[in-house]
């Protein structure tokens, strides 16, 4: 930059010879010079702000698009990312087949203390011990005086008793919130679902993990987050169990049993509609397993499924149903009855004596040890074995319950002659009720395999054809005749075509042998017979009818009157309307008009 000299030598000179002052001449550049200086300032001073002014309109425009931009969206709770793997406090619902609520949850708080923030320990474990009876306040005051820093009171309080808590005014008493597993319905349905407990828990959440039932065999799936909330549909209705255990339990009662258990199942889909266990339990308040004794006397054993027995007669009428589909026998054979049978040292003996012979169908229908046994000798060990097979009682089943795999069937070691014969009316094979009901699905639903399952189904999930149609309608045929004239007369439900095979089979003691004057009772029924939709298991453990001068324990006195009942209950609540058998009309004139 090259600046104007204040007093120019040429200037200066010049005003010297024309008599100027030359000062003026310096006081003129110095008044230019200020005014250049004050000039490019003020463009400087002017730009800056200019600069300035852009840069708070376009912040102002960020901000006013940032606002419409929040107005815009839904509000959302701010979350925290973690670095460690966070405890997923979310569980699905559980709900039946109409989509009532089986298991749910419900917020809640857990009570903790910090003794270091205390105030007054005494007081705070004298008041906590009057809200709460189960804790001692000398344990309490031993805790809050001593060197924890941290103490679990109690896992999940209810809102009255926070407030009690809270009205204490101690500092040291501190709440987390909780989300608790809710079974609304109490104790129905409680060896389906099983229960749930606290697993990995801090001050500020828990997770709830299943321990048995479905909430232990879906757990993955109830605390998956993938699935948004969706709820486990179970294909049990809620109204029909209701009805299901309030008419055992009064069977149970009555017929002065130790347990009892029913198993209601769809013969085309395998849907499990009802299953009742007695006794049981409530899930909010899931008791302790045993340590000790006999664990199938725990409310927590699951008859239906984990109950392995010897179920008597009810095993008849899959020998004559596979002897009719080899064709060795028809519903009309003559069976040669005559006993006592002796096979060795082995005698075998029917309840009456019922003559030289009995039909294939009566055979059936009185319940005959000697005729079925005769019939099954035709069938032989292999095949018999592989039949069974075939229904499923050499293996436990796979309905989708965490205590499935302990129902395992247990069978002889050695396959003979004798283990036919006495497999073929209920003695010497041990299965579930399940297994069963899952057997006589297979006659009911025209010969095909069918899984049990607690998923509600849409289509009919037939498997593998085991019997022809045929054998299979010819074997619902004699059930029916049962009911109609046989051992379970009492089952007779007017309306439902009832049919069905009674099965009474002595207890086993845990020693060897058997008692006396101990059985387990089962009735086998489906209906209607004419098209049967439903299979029906009544079992009662060591029951005793005593109405008469001598008690009765057979299943036509003791399991067949429940199940008529449980029928008669039912069936309007499944959508069947009752049917009108007609009698024959032999004798019958037409008028006209």
């Amino acid at each position: 930059m090259i600046r104007t000299p204040l007093r120019p030598l040429a200037r200066i000179l010049k005003a010297r010879q024309v008599g100027e002052n030359p000062d003026a001449i310096e006081a003129e550049n110095k008044r230019v010079r200020h005014e250049e200086m004050r000039d490019k300032s003020r463009s400087r001073a002017e730009g800056r702000l200019l600069m300035l002014g852009m840069m708070f309109f376009f912040a102002f425009v960020a901000i006013i698009g940032k606002m419409g931009i929040i107005a815009s969206t839904e509000p959302e709770e701010p979350r925290t990312a973690l670095v460690t793997n966070p405890i997923i406090n979310q569980r699905a619902n559980i709900v039946d087949r109409n989509g009532r609520i089986l298991a749910t949850n419900m917020d809640t708080h857990a009570l903790y203390a910090q003794p270091q923030m205390m105030v007054d320990p005494t007081r705070a474990a004298t008041e906590l011990a009057a809200i709460f009876p189960e804790l001692e306040a000398e344990k309490l005051l031993k805790d809050f005086t001593g060197n924890r820093k941290f103490l679990w009171i109690r896992k999940q309080i209810s809102p009255e008793q926070m407030q009690l808590v809270h009205d204490i005014g101690e500092p040291g008493l501190l709440f987390g919130p909780r989300e608790m597993r809710l079974y609304p319905n109490g104790p129905i349905a409680s060896h389906i679902l099983g229960g749930a407990r606290f697993g990995r828990e801090g001050v500020n959440s828990a997770e709830v993990i299943g321990v048995a039932g479905v909430e232990k065999q879906f757990d993955e799936y109830l605390r998956d987050p993938a699935n948004a909330g969706a709820p486990l549909q179970l294909s049990i209705d809620l109204t029909i169990q209701a009805a299901t255990e309030r008419v055992l339990a009064g069977g149970m009662m009555l017929m002065n049993a130790k347990g009892a258990t029913s198993i209601l199942m769809d013969v085309h889909t395998g849907e499990i509609v009802a299953m009742a266990s007695l006794p049981d339990f409530d899930p909010n308040n899931r008791p302790r397993v045993l340590t000790t004794g006999d664990q199938s006397d725990s409310p927590l054993f699951n008859r239906a499924v984990q109950g392995v027995y010897e179920l008597g007669s009810t095993f008849k009428i899959f020998a004559v149903a596979q002897a009719m589909e080899l064709g060795l026998i028809n519903p009309d054979t003559m069976i040669d009855t005559k006993g006592p049978m002796t096979w060795g040292r082995f005698r075998i003996n029917d309840f009456h004596n019922y003559g030289p012979q009995l039909t294939s169908t009566d055979v059936i229908v009185k319940s005959s040890n000697v005729g079925t046994a005769r019939i099954a000798l035709q069938i032989g060990p292999e095949r018999q074995k592989a039949f069974l097979e075939t229904l499923g009682f050499l293996k436990p089943t796979s309905v989708e319950l965490i205590e499935a795999p302990s129902g395992r069937p247990l069978q002889p070691k050695q396959w003979s002659e004798i283990s036919t014969m006495t497999i073929s009316y209920g003695h010497g094979l041990s299965a579930s009720p399940l297994h069963l009901a899952a057997a006589y699905a297979t006659i009911a639903n025209g010969g095909y395999q069918v899984s049990p399952t607690l998923l509600r189904q849409d289509h009919p999930a037939l498997g593998e054809r085991v019997m022809s149609e045929r054998s299979a309608d010819a074997a619902v045929d004699m059930l029916r005749q049962v009911v109609v004239r046989g051992t379970a007369s009492f089952g007779e439900v007017v309306g439902y075509e009832v049919a069905g095979k009674t099965g009474t089979a002595d207890k086993p003691k845990p020693t060897g042998g058997y008692y006396d004057d101990k059985v387990i009772a089962t009735f086998a029924s489906m209906f209607p017979a004419s098209d049967p939709k439903y299979v029906l298991i009544v079992t009662l453990d060591e029951p005793v009818e005593t109405s008469g001068t001598e008690p009765r324990r057979t299943a036509g006195w003791t399991a067949v009157p429940v199940a008529a009942e449980m029928i008669r209950r039912v069936a309007p609540l499944l959508g069947l309307r009752p049917q009108i058998e007609m009698s024959s009309l032999e004798g019958v004139t037409l008028t006209s008009n």
